[in-house]
């Protein structure tokens, strides 16, 4: 098997780089030779990721946080679409956020995690693809593997990205701080939310989320029920409250308690229009996808069944 490794060096702190010589033995101790290249920028691992997959890598391994691993299963999917042939997506997890593996067992230790993805036989798991309105104002669409939503989850991404301790301090600790803080300073939008053919819902909220997986924001449960290879996605709905109330319940996220929260509203279904209502300037929701914001509502979020080949 021709293996392929994207590696974020600044993930988690740099973690991963320093201890690469490591890394790197567990590598071709489980796999053999492999094809290395590093990220520089936000990006990179997209275009990366299509590198690896176009030159015959039938395994491309993301070796960082939920960005980097997103950036690289959008990668694979792209060049799937162009080469009509599936590279396997295998995760490596350092990061500020690694909240997508959460969900899946993995084992601690990178000796551990390395050789479960070369043991593991591959399976499909479905991805989301959503179109939005980037920072120039124009029309730009991804792939996402865990959650996209907008909202005040937005706002605290682009803080947490911003700030200096990312890295220093644990992931739970700076989304939690990050999110109390946004949430204190953000104002309520109003937008329509159209899930399927149903009928439009209208709501000012504070988030909607369209989870693929289960969490998010550092380990916060936002989507107890989700499924990786359901073909659905879980619509999560925080309505407008009161502040200080709503900020006292977010601890229930971190447990998934919150399905009977009189502010919340979870619904099912493959896709998903989330539109401003009114002034769109106004009401125009940052949008997350996977743990970065790069730009705002209008946005269409589509599942994609089994799209993707996950092992570990």
């Amino acid at each position: 098997m021709k293996v392929g490794v994207v590696l974020n060096p600044i993930a988690g702190g740099g973690r991963l780089k320093r201890h690469w010589a490591e890394v790197a033995a567990s590598l071709k101790t489980n796999f053999g030779d492999f094809d290395l290249r590093e990220t520089q920028a936000a990006g990179d691992a997209e275009r990366l990721a299509i590198d690896l997959a176009v030159g015959g890598c039938e395994l491309v391994i993301a070796a960082g946080g939920d960005g980097t691993a997103s950036e690289v299963a959008d990668g694979l999917l792209q060049a799937q679409d162009e080469i009509g042939r599936t590279s396997e997506l295998g995760l490596l997890p350092c990061g500020t956020g690694i909240d997508f593996v959460r969900g899946l067992g993995l084992p601690r230790g990178i000796d551990a995690t390395l050789k479960r993805i070369a043991d593991t036989k591959a399976r499909k798991v479905d991805a989301g693809r959503v179109c939005y309105i980037d920072d120039h104002g124009k029309l730009a669409s991804r792939h996402f593997i865990n959650i996209a939503s907008l909202g005040l989850s937005g706002a605290t991404d682009r803080a947490v990205n911003a700030d200096k301790r990312k890295g220093r301090v644990s992931a739970k600790a700076l989304f939690f701080w990050r999110t109390v803080l946004e949430f204190v300073r953000y104002r309520f939008q109003d937008v329509r939310i159209t899930i399927d053919d149903g009928e439009p819902v209208e709501a000012r909220m504070a988030l909607v989320a369209v989870a693929n997986g289960k969490f998010f924001g550092g380990g916060m449960m936002i989507a107890p029920d989700a499924e990786l290879a359901d073909g659905l996605f879980d619509i999560v709905i925080l309505r407008a409250a009161g502040k200080l109330g709503l900020i006292r319940d977010i601890r229930l996220l971190y447990g998934g308690r919150h399905r009977n929260h009189p502010a919340i509203t979870i619904l099912r279904g493959r896709k998903v229009l989330v539109e401003p209502l009114g002034d769109a300037e106004k009401n125009g929701a940052l949008v997350d996808i996977d743990g970065e914001s790069p730009g705002r509502i209008p946005a269409t979020f589509e599942i994609l069944p089994g799209a993707l080949r996950l092992r570990g």
